[in-house]
């Protein structure tokens, strides 16, 4: 039993997830600054790329880029064990992985120590990054969920406009703690996570998926709003466990043979074409560019545009307001408008934003400098209102509860390779080819549009069990039906399926529980 209920442990476990997010964000942002900074490039002058230095712009890359294969392999951890230990123990595990790898990289004084502290912290937030949105969505409600991944990655965006504050602040001081201490601040955060996951409860879907029923029921209804007027025993908890047990029976049946095997075939339940739409949706975010801005912002204000460096970290700082502002956006809106038609506003946005930045910062004049800066704030805008939240939501809602661990993992995994392909190439991509670097992002942008009208459906309001059935049968459908039933409700909440419905779920759970 949980020592919150109700309203206030729906919250709690929204804040628990954003605390782990606001890690994520912060982690993202805290380089960008400090890769500049006096201190920090006495300390490793090997990649120091300013005007006055002569360090390696594939060395900085690498360094930057190298925090990506520890979250990689972070996830990867989280495709083979994560399923085993539950979603709660992941986090846990990953939290603490995180905080000896920000020790180790804020007590650095060589590039070897700092690559490993990289390394090291990647994979306790591989490990976060994986399990969260997991964790997270399992526990809220249909009509909820997409708002509650909102506010968590709005957190995510808060973390990173406070590392670019953070670091900001810092640059005024001369010493070594102006990059020892926001490299170790990350610590503080990892240890808010840690007590936050330790105090809630595990996934009511995962307890049901290993047999654990009765631990399940109370979490069921320890998340309901009126559970103090509620019985353990309430016919609404029957159909609950019984929708969820249905669908990993069915599930369990498609995946014979074991869910690593289920993952690479498009059997009744279309296991690979689920698992490859939660990759695309990370592919997209990556490629998109939103990570040549967040981990470069500064670097991209003094080199592309021509500004000095106190200038180019407050502007980096400013963006970062505009940045988390613009992700408070989706909160009211996701679950209304939806997520196809985000992803298409974001991807034709980010689109102009990239080919417009390409033509401003080819013209070189200070006017054009000027219209560059815009549309670094507006591209930010763009992606935190479409493809801020949603790639990190629907590997969480696509996949059945048979892969979900895994093919979350395994997205979240591709995310991490792809931000390191990004990350690695955009100092040496900036310094070589300049402006054009702008353009094939913008190529990107473009080819997402079609991607995602013709293959992604629409799962906002649904629960996750009925986003299955979008998923069932030989054509994969793309909004949901009126004729299936009313969206949110399980199928024996239908007033078409009355008492029958009823009995059938009762006797599911008591033959799931014998």
């Amino acid at each position: 039993m949980t020592i919150l209920t109700g309203t206030a442990l729906n919250w709690a476990i929204t804040a628990t997830a954003g605390s782990g997010f606001l890690l994520f964000g912060y982690d993202q942002g805290v380089m960008s600054g400090l890769l500049t900074g006096r201190a920090f490039t006495n300390t490793f002058p090997a990649i120091d790329t300013t005007d006055t230095g002569h360090g390696s712009s594939s060395l900085q890359g690498t360094v930057v880029a190298i925090y990506e294969i520890g979250c990689f392999f972070g996830a990867l951890i989280c495709f083979f064990f994560g399923e085993k230990i539950g979603r709660r123990w992941s986090i846990m595990i990953g939290c603490v992985i995180l905080s000896i790898g920000a020790a180790l990289q804020a007590s650095s004084s060589t590039i070897a120590q700092l690559i490993v502290g990289r390394i090291v912290a990647g994979l306790g937030n591989g490990m976060n990054t994986s399990t969260i949105p997991v964790w997270h969505s399992e526990l809220m409600k249909a009509h909820k969920r997409g708002k509650g991944l909102a506010i968590e990655l709005a957190i995510n965006i808060f973390g990173v406009m406070l590392s670019y504050w953070v670091d900001y602040g810092m640059s005024y001081v001369s010493n070594e703690s102006q990059f020892r201490f926001p490299l170790a601040l990350q610590i503080l955060f990892a240890l808010t996570s840690l007590v936050g996951i330790m105090l809630l409860p595990e996934s009511p879907r995962w307890f049901i998926a290993h047999d654990r029923h009765e631990e399940a029921r109370k979490i069921l209804w320890s998340l309901q709003k009126d559970c103090k007027t509620m019985q353990i025993d309430d016919r609404i908890l029957t159909e609950e466990m019984s929708e969820i047990q249905h669908a990993i029976n069915e599930e369990r049946e498609a995946a014979r043979g074991g869910s690593f095997k289920a993952m690479l075939k498009n059997g009744p339940q279309k296991f690979l074409h689920r698992t490859l739409l939660g990759i695309g949706g990370q592919f997209m975010q990556q490629l998109s560019g939103i990570n040549l801005i967040t981990y470069y912002a500064p670097v991209i204000f003094e080199q592309s545009v021509g500004i000095s460096h106190n200038l180019a970290l407050l502007l980096a700082g400013f963006n970062g307001i505009a940045y988390f502002l613009s992700s408070l956006i989706p909160i009211w809106i996701i679950d209304r408008l939806g997520r196809r038609k985000l992803m298409l506003f974001a991807a034709a946005g980010q689109c102009a934003c990239m080919a417009i930045l390409a033509g401003t910062v080819s013209n070189g004049s200070k006017s054009a400098g000027v219209v560059a800066i815009v549309m670094l704030f507006l591209f930010n805008f763009f992606f935190a209102v479409g493809l801020l939240a949603i790639p990190w939501l629907l590997p969480a809602e696509y996949a059945p509860l048979a892969i979900r661990t895994r093919a979350a993992s395994l997205a979240t995994a591709s995310n991490w390779i792809f931000t390191f392909l990004v990350v690695e190439i955009t100092p040496v991509s900036i310094s070589s080819i300049g402006w054009k670097t702008y353009i094939y992002f913008a190529v990107f942008n473009a080819f997402f549009i079609p991607l995602i009208y013709f293959l992604y459906p629409e799962t906002k309001n649904l629960s996750l069990e009925q986003i299955d059935k979008l998923f069932t049968g030989d054509k994969i459908m793309l909004h949901w039906k009126s004729s299936m039933g009313e969206p949110g409700l399980y199928a024996e909440d239908d007033k078409s399926s009355g008492e029958v419905g009823k009995s059938e779920a009762e006797e599911r759970v008591e033959k799931s529980e014998l």
